[in-house]
């Protein structure tokens, strides 16, 4: 986990949504948001506090769990958090892999299903890339070889 200056975390995280098919970045509320038809992602710079974050969606439960788990990385934001949404601090260690991952799971849960199959065509699905990684249980043959 590393922590980075406020603008390349801010670049980084750019980067991350701006990766994903049809994502447009847009000043709301004065801050940098990321759009795939709808919000997927929302920068909290300084906005309500001073941190540095974002907001994004996620899926029932995952609030409630990564902030009790790590309440120093992770918070419930204002206005959305009653719906679900995470807030992810920026200006703590973070692992960006983890960002990665929780931003393409907000923008699976928000953009239109056009842009979700378009980004499974180039990426797979989480269902396709997860079992890719998977490794296949050895079989009783090369297990005898290797005793």
């Amino acid at each position: 986990m590393q922590r980075l200056p406020a603008s390349r975390a801010i670049a980084r995280l750019r980067k991350i949504c701006m990766a994903l098919p049809g994502a447009e970045e847009k000043l709301s509320h004065s801050e940098p948001t990321w759009f795939a038809k709808r919000v997927f992602v929302m920068l909290s710079n300084h906005h309500h506090d001073d941190r540095l974050g974002f907001w994004c969606a996620a899926p029932p439960g995952a609030q409630e769990a990564l902030v009790s788990s790590e309440p120093e990385r992770f918070f419930r934001p204002p206005y959305v958090g009653g719906k679900g949404w995470l807030g992810v601090y920026l200006d703590v260690p973070q692992g960006w892999d983890e960002i990665a991952e929780l931003i393409e799971e907000s923008y699976r849960m928000i953009a239109p299903k056009k842009l979700v199959a378009e980004l499974d065509a180039t990426r797979g699905s989480p269902e396709t890339r997860a079992s890719a990684t998977r490794r296949p249980a050895p079989s009783r043959r090369s297990a005898r070889r290797s005793r």
